[in-house]
């Protein structure tokens, strides 16, 4: 089988089939994304260029469409470089959210199309109005209505859909669900396990932490405010006065990958430093930044508490993995999380805007964490049954892809 994939952060969500289905070397695997530094045995990366085109007088609430349609411009002309190579893929898989995937069937007519749907914007009980604290930059519900004009032509556009979890999926209007399978990207609890025995030496700031120390642990892409990071660090003077062995492990970037930026020349971390001062006890919170995937790994198998807060937006990789590495996890009640977390049974729940009540739980936590091993092992269990990537994501992407082309799932390779 002949398979594209489309997405403008190689491998993005792919990462796990494209690897699979390249490892299969009956397959062909092509991949269209823009030019990063990421590659994967078997698969062939075609680079577009990102739109550059100027936005001239166009209205405002137009501009993501601007981009969509340069974008599957952009692709469309990377497609029919395969086309004249002879190439006609059996199946493209892509995003839908950038305008990528638009402009495909006009050069591959006939050839299915599976399209994630990852989200649907809305004005209300959303995102854009959950935090008081922070405006969204998408505040104007005419605005976010026409942002959702991408989403909706890719939908014509495609053969199907896929969205990661049953929350983004009823966020989409009831004509596009039925026509839309929820599908996560799955967690290769092989490798994100727990082990009692790990141990995360960090020498530059002369420590060496294992199970049996007080780890609380915050993972995020960046520190921002749609991670709950503002909440988090206001809920860390407190906790550590109550905890007075407890150390904060803290992996993210300083960028801004959803919302608001903070203000000009600094970033949120700097901000929480500045806001909270000495009532914060600096020797026992490390920020980490990015760290390499093993070293994330070893982080959460030392973790006593795993903290993961989120708007009502997309569920990150971070909170299966963590849930995969028998963490304990303290996340947000927003319906994202609660939606795999079941309170006091496979971790616990607080309010995202109570900095109060997450410390509260955490101390709680911490002081209760070697009796809490059945919260461990049911949210080890949870990620397991429901996303372990071997025994059910995988075979449930070859079922829907079989579907699609018409052939069944144990001759995709032919």
């Amino acid at each position: 089988m002949i398979y594209l994939f489309v997405h403008q952060n190689f491998p993005g969500q792919y990462k796990h089939l494209a690897r699979a289905l390249a490892d299969d070397p009956s397959n062909q695997v092509f991949f269209i994304t823009r030019a990063n530094q990421n590659w994967m045995q078997g698969v062939e990366k075609l680079v577009y260029a990102a739109p550059t085109a100027p936005v001239g007088q166009c209205h405002p609430y137009v501009v993501e469409m601007h981009h969509a349609a340069h974008a599957g411009d952009a692709v469309a002309a990377e497609c029919m470089k395969l086309r004249e190579r002879g190439i006609v893929p059996d199946i493209v898989i892509g995003h839908a959210g950038w305008g990528e995937t638009l402009f495909i069937r006009n050069v591959f007519p006939g050839v299915p199309i599976l399209a994630n749907f990852e989200f649907y914007y809305r004005a209300q009980d959303s995102d854009v109005d959950f935090d008081p604290e922070f405006a969204s930059v998408f505040n104007s519900a005419d605005r976010l209505h026409m942002r959702n004009a991408v989403s909706l032509l890719a939908f014509e556009s495609a053969t199907h859909g896929h969205s990661a979890t049953r929350w983004q999926h009823e966020l989409h209007p009831a004509h596009m669900r039925s026509g839309i399978t929820v599908l996560h990207e799955g967690v290769d609890t092989r490798r994100v396990r727990p082990d009692p025995n790990a141990v995360l030496e960090l020498p530059e700031r002369g420590l060496s932490l294992s199970p049996d120390d007080e780890i609380v642990t915050f993972v995020a892409r960046n520190l921002e405010p749609y991670r709950g990071f503002h909440v988090f660090m206001r809920a860390l003077p407190a906790l550590l006065k109550k905890r007075r062995k407890a150390h904060v492990l803290i992996v993210g970037g300083n960028g801004v990958s959803y919302g608001s930026p903070s203000a000009p020349g600094t970033t949120w971390r700097e901000c929480l430093l500045a806001e909270l001062g000495d009532r914060l006890d600096t020797d026992r919170v490390h920020f980490l930044g990015q760290v390499e995937y093993e070293q994330y790994i070893r982080i959460l198998q030392v973790s006593s508490a795993h903290v993961y807060l989120t708007y009502p937006f997309v569920l990150s990789w971070s909170f299966l993995e963590a849930m995969s590495a028998g963490c304990i996890v303290v996340g947000s009640g927003t319906a994202p999380v609660l939606e795999v977390l079941k309170p006091d049974v496979n971790g616990f729940a607080v309010d995202f805007l109570s900095p109060e009540a997450l410390s509260s739980c955490l101390a709680a936590v911490l002081g209760n964490r070697r009796r809490l091993s059945r919260i461990r092992a049911e949210a080890r269990a949870t990620a397991v049954r429901q996303f372990d990537l071997e025994t059910v994501i995988l075979p449930r992407w070859h079922a829907l892809i079989a579907r699609l082309v018409g052939k069944p799932a144990q001759g995709l390779a032919a």
